[in-house]
């Protein structure tokens, strides 16, 4: 079960990209009006077969394969610089002009979803692996190994008892006596913490082995994946991000039904207009993740991060949802509330979906 979904993503991503790179390399110059279509075989009349859309002139040679590369990457990237602008700041026009058939100044909305979560991927795995081993390196720096702590505490405290015996003032006495107070509180505070952790790992030597967790919850691959998940977090981890790769695109199928629902009584939007919205809207948060990373890693205030993180999206589903649909203020607003409460509904959902192909 779990080969065949990974083959059925990968084909669908594949398919996919493919298409797009289709698309693409086919605007490439045509030099011949007229001729025999190699494609199907219908006689041209012009530079494009009029029966299936292949241009007329093929490169055959090592440079026309590098021609038609830098047409399609700068072609692309012509598109990229059309759509981000109206992505970030009018979304609702970007979507209601797709929609409307306005699509060749635009990347086609899959192929930047597709992109945008192929670039959140990389980014997070590499820039956030990158600030977890430095958190994780400071965190070592200051903070010791509890037992270790309380050895030096004790042999501090005994060096201020033979202080203490030694001096023979009695203000310095008195001013020790309070130093070794201090200490011994600290002392019980550090062997109550090491013998509740000692409790709780474990005295036996598999006591840093990690214990299996047993449900009962009566759905067997829950309990099962969960009874997995608690042996080897790692891996069950490293299992989740690549299946939230690969089945991103689960994301659309599973929200577009929801936004149908925010729109249930009209008849002049349909499951096309909805699913353009999704995957532009998806599109957008996926280069959000992006963008929040990467100012983690120039040093913004993790604060100003939060924040945007926070008000962002909402801004956007009420910006993209009035201008998509020609709604008024109050129909957007109430829409974007229901839509936060979809969004956390349908994430939920496809955590599960993963949790489960992931323990096939």
């Amino acid at each position: 079960m779990s080969e065949a979904g990974d083959s059925i993503g990968s084909l669908a991503t594949g398919a996919l990209w493919a298409h797009e790179a289709e698309r693409l390399s086919a605007t490439g110059n045509t030099h011949h009006e007229t001729g025999t279509c190699p494609n199907c075989g219908t006689e041209r009349v012009g530079p494009y077969c009029h029966a299936c859309g292949q241009p007329g002139h093929l490169h055959k040679n090592l440079m026309g394969l590098v021609h038609d590369i830098a047409h399609g990457v700068f072609h692309f990237e012509g598109k990229v610089w059309h759509t981000l602008p109206l992505l970030a700041w009018r979304p609702g026009e970007l979507t209601r002009r797709y929609v409307d058939g306005e699509r060749a100044k635009f990347v086609s909305p899959m192929a930047l979803f597709l992109f945008s979560v192929f670039l959140m991927f990389a980014v997070v795995s590499n820039v956030g692996s990158h600030q977890q081993a430095t958190a994780a390196a400071h965190k070592a720096k200051g903070h010791e190994n509890p037992q270790a702590v309380l050895k030096k505490e004790e042999v501090k405290l005994a060096a201020l008892e033979t202080a203490r015996a030694k001096a023979d003032d009695k203000e310095a006495r008195a001013e020790i006596d309070e130093q070794i107070d201090d200490l011994k509180s600290e002392i019980r505070t550090l062997e109550i913490a090491t013998s509740a952790n000692a409790a709780l790992r474990g005295a036996d030597a598999d006591a840093d082995a990690p214990k299996m967790v047993h449900l009962n919850t009566g759905w067997s691959w829950l309990d099962q994946g969960v009874g997995h998940m608690s042996q080897n977090p790692e891996l069950t981890l490293y299992k989740l991000k690549t299946y939230a790769y690969k089945y991103s695109w689960a994301l659309i199928p599973i929200s577009v039904p929801f936004i149908w629902l925010l729109f249930a009584f009209r008849r002049d939007v349909g499951l096309y207009d909805h699913a353009i919205f999704s995957i532009y809207s998806l599109s957008f948060m996926s280069l959000g993740v992006v963008a929040l990373t990467l100012f983690g890693r120039l040093g913004i205030p993790s604060a100003l991060i939060s924040l945007l993180a926070i008000f962002v999206p909402p801004v956007h589903m009420y910006r993209q949802l009035k201008g998509t649909y020609a709604l008024g203020r109050f129909g957007a607003l109430w829409r974007t509330f229901a839509l936060l409460i979809v969004t956390s509904i349908t994430s939920s959902l496809f955590i599960a979906f993963l949790f489960y192909m992931g323990n096939e």
